[in-house]
């Protein structure tokens, strides 16, 4: 599974170690980052979720899931736009952010998708569209897959799915050593070098963003359960699953992605019936991070029944995209 961190891990080893990065940090005390990182909490399945649900209740639902290492928090310029006409909710996935670790222990997608499903039947929600990016997006669409009835869109940002380079279906991953001390460590260096290569344009990413992302993998038992999440990351050809989903879907993926690259949307678009495929220009794997405007724009098109125009559908394959424009720094 492609990750901030583990990409990122080998190029910066040398470099955090030599600024002595990897000195012993302690988690972070849970009532100081609940107070900087406010959210609602629900008990879903034996997991206390950290969540936001805003706009109109009456309003079409839309649940966005964050990628690997991120929070809640990624999605807020999209979140506050959408909240206008939508009922928006996102919540921190178990193993992130003020959610922590699951105390079961599971981070397998199936454990995801059912705690996804008992998060909407608590809430009322019997249908929504669905919005993920990267480990959120294979989620997004396994959900879809297996429960059709409940999911009236997806949007799929830079998702996750098809094996990269360096990765094997049916196997779990080697997890690096940076990695598994990761449970003990404090790495800025290695977390900003990830950053970075999430970024199309790095030096768009703020000391303000970084610094989020610090502190809630400092939250209380997170670093952890990354550790355990990346063990049970075992990938499977996704293209059978994929096949059976129906809805209308959106691609979003950044020209720039140093993360998950674009070539793998042309898995995508051949595996998926329904799949309309954006590329966004300059822009890398978190294009709602690093231009909300700009990636806004093709979303609020695709959710409002009028895609951009000369957008092709999956039977144009990649070439035929259409691109987004992109402002400049």
């Amino acid at each position: 599974m492609p990750t901030i961190l583990s990409r990122a891990a080998a190029a910066a080893a040398l470099a955090v170690t030599a600024l002595g990065a990897f000195a012993y940090a302690p988690d972070k005390p849970r009532a100081e980052l609940e107070a900087a990182y406010p959210g609602q909490y629900r008990s879903v399945d034996g997991v206390r979720l950290r969540l936001r649900d805003t706009g109109p209740r009456d309003g079409e639902a839309v649940i966005l899931l964050h990628g690997f290492c991120a929070s809640l928090d990624t999605w807020e310029p999209w979140a506050r736009a959408l909240s206008a006409r939508y009922r928006v909710i996102r919540f921190d996935l178990p193993g992130f952010g003020l959610t922590g670790p699951d105390p079961s222990g599971d981070y397998t997608d199936a454990r995801q998708v059912k705690i996804l499903a008992d998060l909407m039947d608590g809430l009322g929600v019997a249908r929504a569209t669905l919005i993920g990016n990267s480990m959120g997006g294979r989620i997004v669409w396994t959900f879809a897959a297996l429960h059709p009835d409940r999911v009236t869109r997806m949007v799929l940002v830079s998702p996750d799915g098809f094996a990269s380079p360096g990765f094997a279906y049916d196997r779990a991953p080697e997890t690096p050593l940076l990695m598994r001390a990761l449970p003990w460590v404090a790495p800025a260096g290695l977390l900003k070098a990830g950053l970075a290569a999430a970024y199309g344009r790095p030096e768009t990413l703020s000391d303000a963003t970084l610094a989020r992302y610090r502190d809630l993998l400092m939250a209380p038992g997170v670093r952890q359960a990354i550790v355990d999440r990346m063990s049970q990351a075992i990938l499977h050809d996704p293209a059978p699953t994929l096949a059976r989903i129906e809805v209308p879907t959106l691609l979003l993926w950044g020209e720039k992605d140093g993360v998950i690259p674009i070539a793998n949307a042309a898995a995508f678009q051949r595996a998926l019936p329904h799949a309309t495929l954006v590329r966004l220009p300059s822009l890398g794997h978190v294009p709602f991070e690093e231009d909300p405007v700009a990636s806004f724009d093709p979303l609020r098109r695709f959710l409002s029944g009028d895609p951009p125009a000369g957008t092709r559908t999956a039977s144009a394959r990649l070439p035929g995209a259409v691109r987004a424009t992109t402002r400049t720094p």
